[in-house]
């Protein structure tokens, strides 16, 4: 009879186990994230992006919407407007449901929520709301991964934003994440116009990877790429 009753005391403690499991697992596994999976908007969906980027220039109409309309949105069409908002390169709309989603109850801090976000404002070549959401993620302790911070720094250094990208490369070297080779080398070909950036990158790369060879472009490449990017500038 004492052996039935432990039994059935181990039961609640062992499911509350299982389901802290599950929501400490959401923001870093893929198969568990909602930002992975395949976003199809309904109609009401279709209805509400609409209106938002029909609204965005009239303020108090567009607010009054997004109080109204947007809240109501189930879960799985809120994302997939977001989503659609980031492929179309909607930075202001994007950003405001960035907002609304993050206050939704619903809500858990996920890698690939500001993942997505951080390549669109790149994109964009957006500094200002960049660090904002830096700033978020940064708050709620969110861990990118060495292959995500690899891939964030090559966005931004191909859209020549050289600064902000060294800066993200800092916060990927004191990351608690072990390194790995294949973001620096992703890293040092994003580099190839920023000879000097890259020489410090290559300097790092070859300290923590001291058997593997960099290949470094012709000289004749490094000088037509920095040639082309004075034209620009001029």
């Amino acid at each position: 009879m004492w052996r039935r009753v432990q039994n059935l005391l181990r039961v609640p403690r062992l499911h509350l186990i299982r389901s802290r499991h599950v929501i400490t697992g959401a923001a870093s596994s893929p198969s568990l994230s909602i930002w992975r999976r395949k976003k199809e908007i309904s109609k009401e969906g279709l209805m509400v992006a609409k209106e938002l980027k029909r609204l965005q220039c009239h303020t108090v109409r567009f607010e009054r919407f997004m109080k109204s309309n947007v809240s109501r949105l189930l879960k799985s069409d809120l994302v997939a407007v977001l989503v659609e908002f980031q492929r179309q390169n909607l930075v202001s709309l994007s950003m405001k449901l960035y907002d609304v989603v993050r206050n939704e109850t619903w809500y858990r801090p996920d890698m690939f929520f500001y993942r997505d976000m951080l390549m669109m404002l790149a994109r964009n070549r957006k500094i200002d709301e960049a660090r904002v959401v830096w700033a978020d993620l940064k708050r709620e302790q969110v861990l990118f991964d060495q292959h995500t911070f690899g891939d964030l720094v090559r966005a931004f250094l191909d859209n020549e934003l050289p600064d902000e990208a060294m800066r993200i490369y800092d916060e990927m070297r004191e990351s608690p994440d072990p390194p790995l080779s294949l973001p620096y080398r992703v890293i040092l070909k994003g580099l190839i116009t920023y000879p000097e950036l890259r020489e410090k990158v290559k300097d790092d790369f070859l300290e923590l990877f001291p058997d593997m060879i960099v290949f470094d472009p012709p000289e004749d490449l490094l000088d037509d790429q920095h040639w082309e990017r004075e034209s620009e500038d001029d």
